[in-house]
């Protein structure tokens, strides 16, 4: 696939954040869980159980003049359920770790309607990007994935570190056990981060918890 077919197939891309993480987005982009880390200066025992284990619940990181920063927990994915349906000699921690350098979109709004549905007791913000704007800068560190790479409870699909592919590897039929199988884009993730989001939005959705349905913001 060519940057430019994804692009054309997947016009807009959806990035669901909690809602007070806005003012730090806007201030430094969309930033995977490890740039954050380092942006905090956070080292050792802390940051390794921030990123190589399960996060079972919301972690606040904090720093005197940056503030606060939320970072999600992972409560869709288990050690338990994650060991088995890994490959290439993976384990949970480098699991979480490949995980926690990314940061990650959808590519359609019925999976991003999914995780809101998940997280509908926390007040969330949907942030919806031009794939091409955020494309033109990120190319290169972007990968794509045809399963939710952040899911491993039921049903949970095998995976390894060809789950991640770049555009240019990323084909829409793929060869499963021996057969031709067409496997659209789940998700987009991107190294590191996405510093031009403002550049790129095309808007912003409130989305309250415990909230059935959703206002307009102004993008």
């Amino acid at each position: 696939m060519t940057v430019e077919e994804f692009c054309a197939a997947y016009p807009r891309l959806y990035h669901m954040a909690e809602a007070s993480m806005w003012p730090s987005i806007q201030r430094h982009g969309l930033l995977s869980t490890s740039a954050l880390l380092d942006l905090y200066g956070v080292a050792g025992t802390e940051r390794r159980q921030i990123e190589h284990t399960r996060r079972a619940e919301f972690i606040a990181v904090r720093h005197p003049e940056l503030g606060e920063v939320l970072i999600r927990d992972q409560k869709p994915m288990t050690d338990a359920t994650l060991a088995p349906v890994l490959d290439d000699g993976l384990s949970p921690a480098d699991w979480y770790a490949l995980l926690n350098a990314r940061v990650f979109f959808w590519v359609n709004e019925e999976r991003l309607a999914g995780l809101l549905g998940a997280y509908r007791h926390r007040d969330n913000l949907v942030l919806t990007l031009d794939t091409a704007t955020v494309m033109s800068k990120h190319a290169a560190r972007t990968t794509l994935s045809a399963i939710n790479s952040g899911f491993s409870r039921r049903w949970a699909v095998r995976r390894g570190r060809d789950t991640f592919r770049s555009i240019a590897d990323y084909q829409l039929v793929q060869r499963v056990d021996g057969k031709a199988v067409r496997r659209p884009v789940a998700e987009c993730a991107v190294l590191g981060g996405v510093d031009n989001v403002l550049e790129a939005l095309v808007g912003t959705r409130d989305v309250p918890k415990a909230e059935g349905g959703r206002r307009k913001a102004e993008g």
